[in-house]
């Protein structure tokens, strides 16, 4: 027993549960760990964040925001601080991840994008982090730092790094373009659960801030964890468009609006793919590895359509990063 499993069941002793059973509840790509708190046939989630590194006062202030807009967020049944931790109500196993598949694709997103417009239109952001330049350029640096420099031994030449940050710019100008709203910032299929009412269960959402209006659309349908049909993320990326339009969260033509789709995820997907490689190199975690295939693929895709990233889609193939990437797995 490690010191903060030991810190953990001492908590829950004084609380008073007995009889109980722990057991990993999910992975988390942080410090942070979820156990399932069983007893007497009732179950909670206990949320393990170490208070130096990963601090709950924002978990309680998001969840408190989603909550008030009538959205599904975990309800907080005990805290305590200073130890880091936290008993949540519990939405089950049952993640978008496990059930989605093309039956069942068309209820389930229907579900989230409703509840990511009503994040967008009803929760109020004052009090939250910005979206700003110097963060935008700081994930990004994750996909050369990580992915390029420690996964591969790879530095840009003078060339290419002028390259690099031509394509950053254009990607940040591109978020800063767009409409200010309440971004979850990890708003995909692990993160969201099938529960019976008021669909989905919204999870993992205390790095939320106010950034971009279609940061949180990319995350969940080009996902890192699972892919569909370009022409079926088209359509879905433009239904919602026109949701937005309805409820004056935009007001733009389609093409701008896809512009503002397809670059943002560029630039989210780029940082993922730094984090995958930080989490094996620096934390461990090589699952992380396999998912960066498709995350790439979307930096490829993309790319390959937008001219203004053109000398991204270069680099791409110049570095032969698809080549090295399947060789790694």
């Amino acid at each position: 027993m490690n010191d903060r499993t030991k810190l953990l069941t001492d908590w829950l002793d004084a609380l008073g549960y007995r009889d109980y059973t722990l057991s990993p509840a999910s992975e988390d790509a942080s410090f942070r760990t979820y156990h399932r708190l069983q007893s007497g046939g009732n179950s909670w989630v206990v949320m393990d964040a170490p208070p130096d590194t990963e601090p709950c006062d924002q978990f309680i202030a998001i969840a408190k925001k989603l909550c008030d807009a009538n959205l599904s967020a975990p309800k907080i049944v005990e805290v305590n601080l200073p130890l880091g931790f936290l008993i949540l109500t519990d939405f089950g196993q049952a993640s978008y991840l496990s059930l989605l598949d093309k039956d069942s694709d068309g209820s389930l997103y229907a579900d989230a994008l409703s509840a990511l417009l009503q994040m967008q239109i009803k929760i109020d952001c004052a009090g939250l982090p910005v979206y700003d330049e110097a963060l935008l350029m700081e994930e990004m640096e994750l996909f050369k730092h990580w992915f390029l420099g420690e996964l591969f031994g790879i530095e840009l030449n003078q060339a290419q790094a002028v390259q690099w940050d031509a394509i950053k710019q254009v990607l940040v100008q591109n978020a800063l373009a767009q409409p200010q709203v309440f971004v979850h910032r990890d708003y995909h299929s692990r993160n969201l659960m099938k529960i019976e009412q008021n669909n989905p269960g919204i999870l993992d959402f205390q790095d939320a801030l106010k950034g971009p209006v279609t940061y949180d659309l990319v995350s969940l349908l080009r996902d890192c964890y699972i892919d569909w049909p370009t022409i079926r993320v088209d359509q879905l990326a433009l239904d919602y468009y026109e949701f937005a339009i309805v409820n004056n969260l935009v007001d733009v033509k389609p093409a701008i609006f896809m512009r503002w789709f397809n670059l943002m995820g560029i630039q989210r997907h780029l940082k993922a793919i730094g984090i995958f490689s930080r989490l094996k190199i620096r934390d461990g975690k090589g699952d992380y590895l396999k998912d960066i295939p498709r995350t790439l693929d979307y930096v490829q895709q993309v790319s390959a359509r937008e001219t203004s990233m053109v000398g991204l889609d270069a680099l791409v193939s110049d570095l032969g990063l698809e080549f090295r990437v399947k060789k790694l797995l």
